[in-house]
């Protein structure tokens, strides 16, 4: 049989004494009885992730303790009064615990503020919270520690150059005397006519000036062509064409982005609210979602990318992404959609009056005879993207260098963010795969605007693409079609565009 826990009750006194002075809130609440029949007024005293309740606020020792960790606190609905109850009006809220055979703590008050401010505090009452933020503060104290670091090694060189520097110019302050003291006696005996060994000695001094600088120059370039040749130096070249590479990318894409948006986006919109509307305003959100929220967070991250480059040689990437990271979930919100998005762009596009301007759309020369479906699958691929341009960065960036860890732990993030939306990627392709197929149709096919449609492989002429419905195994219910330049299926024609291969479904 298991015993009771036993409970330090010297220790429980003392932490009650703390609580009654240091408590983040503390007064008195109406506690309902253990037989849910009666209310008795207590004196509560919030510390940290416990609550403790005295008969009265001049009471030495508590009633009794609840552990506040895990629990869930909210308002609650009052009850309708009885008849022996107070008419004035009551507000009521419950701390649930999560452990088992626990009843839930009902509580209430007389002032409205009073029971907002109580559920607040015993909701933020956790000691998890606290960790959390002392995680992420560690985090940021260590960054600031590399930084520190990183000064202090910088300050250093800084110092010694300025030493080297004064012991040079002392160096020529007495050569400079020198060369005055002589200008003097020169000056001070002009009846003298200069000697060939006066003539001799400035002849070497020129020459040995000469030899100097030589020596110098050749000295400084061994050491610049030493570096340059250095596999640190062969590192940040490459780092800096994977920043450069990564800044054409991100410009490529606000570009896509800014077509989808200003192309079919706000046109779609338009034409939604006409009076014979092709397509619904809610076929747009579904089709498009928050597209245009990820054109402007991309827009404010080029920005930022921009304004780097602009300060080369020093890159420092490691706070931008610091900065949209918490932002790319709306990333995962978009594939989640992405499926549901084709489905409904098919399914529209069964309607010749939105089919017709949708290609009107397409046929402009920016979109570079690029369809919708395309520029809808854009997003989908630029996670993956920072993934590699992550490893890349990381594998010439030095391990003592002050960015290493930021960067590491955003291409962590990324990782993890890209393993959710990989699941939900892969039926997309083939809807998209099925669109192209039925665009190389002349008149169209509404078999293949069916999303349940899968498609299996595409061969040339002499082969046979095979779509099989994924809903049904029935091989009685198969049917095969080969797909020639005119083609019949139900006494219905079907011509290809001439740069179509060899079509097929089942």
């Amino acid at each position: 049989m298991q015993k009771g826990m036993r409970l330090n009750d010297g220790h429980i006194t003392y932490l009650a004494v703390l609580a009654k002075k240091d408590a983040a809130r503390r007064g008195f609440l109406s506690k309902k009885s253990s037989d849910n029949t009666k209310w008795h007024s207590k004196w509560f005293a919030l510390l940290q992730n416990m609550l403790f309740y005295f008969e009265s606020d001049s009471s030495s020792r508590p009633s009794g303790l609840y552990l506040l960790e895990g629990c869930v606190c909210d308002r609650s609905p009052s009850p309708k009064p009885s008849a022996k109850e107070c008419l004035e009006k009551q507000y009521y809220f419950t701390v649930t615990f999560n452990h088992d055979n626990q009843k839930a703590l009902e509580l209430r008050t007389e002032d409205v503020k009073d029971c907002d401010e109580w559920v607040a505090a015993i909701t933020q009452a956790s000691y998890r919270n606290l960790a959390t933020e002392h995680e992420t503060l560690m985090q940021k104290y260590l960054h600031l520690i590399q930084i520190v670091e990183t000064e202090k090694t910088v300050a250093k060189q800084l110092r010694q150059q300025i030493e080297d520097g004064e012991i040079e110019i002392e160096r020529l302050k007495s050569e400079i005397g020198g060369l005055l003291k002589d200008n003097e006696k020169i000056q001070s005996n002009p009846e003298v006519p200069p000697s060939d060994d006066d003539t001799e000695i400035k002849k070497i001094k020129k020459v040995q000036s000469f030899l100097r600088g030589w020596i110098c120059r050749r000295k400084w370039k061994t050491i610049i062509q030493d570096y340059i040749r250095s596999p640190h130096a062969e590192s940040m070249r490459k780092r800096n064409q994977v920043v450069f590479s990564m800044l054409e990318a991100e410009a490529e894409y606000v570009q896509q982005l800014h077509i989808l948006v200003n192309n079919f986006l706000r046109p779609l919109r338009m034409a939604a609210s006409s009076k014979k509307p092709p397509i619904t305003h809610d076929d747009v959100s579904s089709i498009f979602l928050n597209s245009e929220t990820i054109m402007f967070l991309h827009q404010i991250f080029y920005q930022g990318l921009k304004a780097r480059i602009a300060s080369w040689p020093t890159l420092v990437l490691a706070d931008l992404f610091d900065i949209l990271l918490p932002m790319l979930n709306i990333y995962q919100e978009f594939v989640r959609n992405h499926q549901y998005s084709l489905q409904i762009l098919a399914h529209c596009k069964q309607n010749r009056d939105f089919d017709k301007l949708l290609k009107q759309y397409e046929a402009k020369p920016d979109c570079e005879e690029r369809t919708l479906e395309t520029f809808l699958t854009y997003p989908m691929f630029q996670i993956p993207r920072y993934i590699l341009t992550l490893h890349e960065l990381l594998a010439h960036t030095p391990h003592e260098h002050v960015e290493r860890n930021s960067l590491d732990y955003a291409k962590s993030k990324l990782e993890e963010l890209s393993r959710i939306m990989h699941d939900e990627v892969s039926e997309t392709e083939n809807i998209r795969k099925n669109l192209a197929i039925e665009r190389m149709i002349v008149e169209g096919c509404e078999v293949l605007l069916d999303t349940s449609q899968t498609f299996v492989r595409q061969g040339d002429k002499n082969h046979l693409v095979v779509l099989a419905n994924s809903a049904s195994h029935d091989k009685s219910s198969i049917k095969h079609l080969l797909l020639n330049p005119i083609t019949e299926r139900s006494g219905v024609s079907h011509r290809l565009h001439p740069d179509g291969g060899a079509r097929g479904h089942r």
